[in-house]
């Protein structure tokens, strides 16, 4: 057996996910080495629910703006605004939130390290070595660890979970872009703005959203050769940001649905967009990528706890009992609506309705059912199918 330094837990990637885990893990006394690839910034919204600030102790200071509506535009240019009456959605930017998130954890007593993750080895008594590079390239220093435990935390098209978790070949993706621009004077940071034009995005959507002193302006398909950067492009020249200062540009790949296996069944298990857990239809990450880095730290816990790896398959267990349902019913909503423009109108109109709006804004902002209205509910499905066989104009 080799005489490397050992850790309880290595988490590879720094993110929303990894950097939960690590936080949670060293809060229960768990030595861990969080190794995350230094100037990763994933392309997103920035978009954070209360309900996510309330479960991660997410201060309001770590907050770049606060949005109080989305307007919806649907191919024809029809708007429709969504308030949120009550409250309001946090808007973050991730180059500076995540860095966060991996200071919190380090702060709590995870051991933080700048490097490429790159295999997976085994010791003669059979426990994983983790072999990393340290600083930003390939000619850093190498280096190597024991760990009890492992938690792949390192994105979409994790290199963990294709090389060491079965099954890991059928991930489907979007692509996603976005630039960020440094806000204009005069523009309303209290808004959010969705494009649902086939134009933007063939079967997404393209989003404006506002990080005060910045913006993310974004897009995302699932369509071969269709130019990300040409419609990212337009969606700016069309939200009146064909001249603000792009300060930068960032794509990646966005999983569509979650993976049926997050476990090695041994002492590896996935987290955040490496096990797909980002939510069809609206593209939301943070809230599930935190969610998910928490359950896998339950789940390792319990593995460290009780030696059997059985324990690791608690994390999607967990993960799906609380938000399949969710996840199936948003799937099935992009399958359908975002399958064309005349569809994508009918969508945007529903959107108008005072019932739609209400139990969207609490299961978006709460992250719970809603069963105040059952009545609501009823309304919902006969408008809906009443969109859905055309008996509705999409203007009504």
């Amino acid at each position: 057996m080799s005489n490397l330094e050992t850790f309880d837990v290595v988490v590879i990637g720094g993110g929303p996910a990894g950097a939960t885990a690590a936080t949670d893990l060293a809060k229960l006394g768990r030595s861990v080495l969080l190794l995350d690839r230094a100037g990763r910034i994933k392309p997103c919204g920035g978009a954070i629910p209360p309900q996510a600030m309330r479960e991660f102790d997410i201060p309001e200071s770590r907050l770049a703006n606060r949005v109080y509506s989305a307007r919806m535009i649907s191919p024809s240019d029809r708007t429709v605004d969504m308030p949120i009456k009550g409250g309001y959605v946090g808007m973050v930017d991730r180059e500076h939130f995540d860095e966060w998130l991996r200071e919190r954890a380090a702060e709590t007593g995870a051991t933080r390290r700048t490097g490429t993750f790159e295999r997976i080895e085994r010791d003669t008594d059979g426990t994983a070595i983790v072999c990393y590079r340290l600083g930003q390239g390939r000619d850093g220093e190498s280096g190597r660890v024991r760990a009890r435990a492992i938690i792949g935390a390192d994105g979409a098209n994790s290199f963990v979970g294709k090389h060491y978790v079965p099954g890991y070949e059928t991930v489907k993706y979007v692509s996603a872009y976005h630039e960020i621009l440094r806000t204009p004077e005069g523009f309303d940071n209290s808004r959010c703005d969705v494009y649902y034009q086939g134009d933007i995005s063939p079967d997404f959507y393209g989003w404006v959203f506002p990080h005060g002193d910045t913006i993310s302006v974004g897009v995302g398909t699932a369509v071969p050769g269709f130019s990300l950067r040409a419609a990212c492009t337009e969606l700016s020249r069309r939200a009146g940001l064909a001249d603000a200062e792009i300060l930068r540009r960032e794509g990646a790949p966005i999983p569509l649905e979650p993976l049926k296996c997050w476990d090695n069944g041994r002492d590896i298990v996935l987290a955040g967009d490496a096990a797909g857990v980002v939510a069809p239809a609206s593209g939301e990450g943070i809230y599930y990528a935190l969610t998910g880095g928490r359950l896998a730290g339950e789940a390792v816990e319990a593995f460290l706890a009780t030696g059997k790896a059985s324990a690791l398959k608690l994390a999607r267990k967990r993960f799906m009992k609380a938000h399949g349902k969710v996840f199936w019913v948003l799937g099935i909503m992009q399958r359908f609506w975002y399958s064309s423009d005349k569809r994508r109108e009918r969508f945007v109109s529903l959107c108008a309705d005072p019932d739609i709006q209400y139990l969207t804004w609490e299961a978006y902002m709460n992250k719970r059912l809603v069963k105040a209205r059952p009545g609501a509910h009823l309304r919902i499905f006969l408008k809906d199918m009443g969109h859905l066989l055309g008996i509705v104009s999409p203007r009504s």
